[in-house]
């Protein structure tokens, strides 16, 4: 990848997914790792792009917070569900509804007969995390594909090792969208990082701003390859080669 597709560092924003592109993948959701020194890092970074640094996840903005403190100044969290545009800044949350208690019980029964399959309950949806038993994967989906069948608001995204119910009108695209509207992104060209499926969206805004977004696997290879490359620009102020 060539680096004129990035904009020029000063007049960029950066704005990154967390598990699998900032953090490893790990066994469980809770068991994700923060390497020593990212913090600093993205507060280094944050202070070069004059405050514009954002993670965008499908993760709760709680735990943005309890992994990263107060690294980035804005943090969108649920797939842009629950955004905070700023430290100290009241929770922005479009209305959206949450789903049916009904489904929250199949999620547990599912869970429950598949044993290694792991429910991560969200504000507004709910994720089956699968990756110590693979082979459930196909029977979570179908047992999914059903549930949902009929209903306008929700949608079953595949991620890696892992099913997610979630509410029909976000995404991480519209929450490139929203955080790029306001100070201290307003004005500046997004640069995006994630690895997943729900991350596309979040590349094409980017692009469609006149920023650019990149896939880890095509352009660093591992979440080791993008804090490293995070590393080399919080310390030489520009953005290093790319793969």
């Amino acid at each position: 990848m060539s680096l004129d597709r990035l904009p020029p560092f000063a007049e960029a924003a950066l704005l990154l997914d967390l598990d699998g592109t900032l953090l490893d993948i790990a066994s469980t959701p809770d068991a994700v790792v923060v390497p020593p020194g990212l913090p600093d890092t993205l507060r280094a970074l944050r202070d070069r792009l004059g405050g514009a640094l954002a993670i965008i996840t499908g993760r709760p903005l709680e735990t943005v917070d309890a992994l990263l403190g107060d690294a980035p100044y804005a943090v969108a969290g649920e797939h842009g569900g629950a955004v905070r545009h700023a430290p100290g800044e009241a929770v922005q949350r479009p209305p959206l509804p949450a789903p049916p208690a009904a489904w929250l019980q199949a999620a547990e029964r599912l869970a429950a007969m598949h044993p290694g399959v792991l429910l991560e309950r969200k504000a507004r949806g709910f994720a089956l995390h699968f990756r110590a038993t693979p082979e459930a994967g196909p029977a979570l989906r179908d047992a999914l594909t059903a549930m949902l069948a009929g209903s306008a608001a929700f949608e079953l995204l595949p991620a890696h090792m892992l099913w997610e119910v979630r509410p029909r009108g976000v995404d991480k695209g519209k929450a490139v969208l929203a955080l790029m509207a306001c100070a201290p992104f307003a004005g500046r060209k997004p640069v995006f990082v994630g690895d997943d499926v729900t991350d596309e969206d979040a590349i094409r805004a980017a692009r469609a701003l006149g920023g650019a977004g990149f896939q880890v696997d095509a352009a660093f290879g591992t979440p080791a390859g993008v804090r490293a490359w995070l590393r080399d620009a919080a310390t030489a102020g520009d953005w290093p080669a790319l793969q």
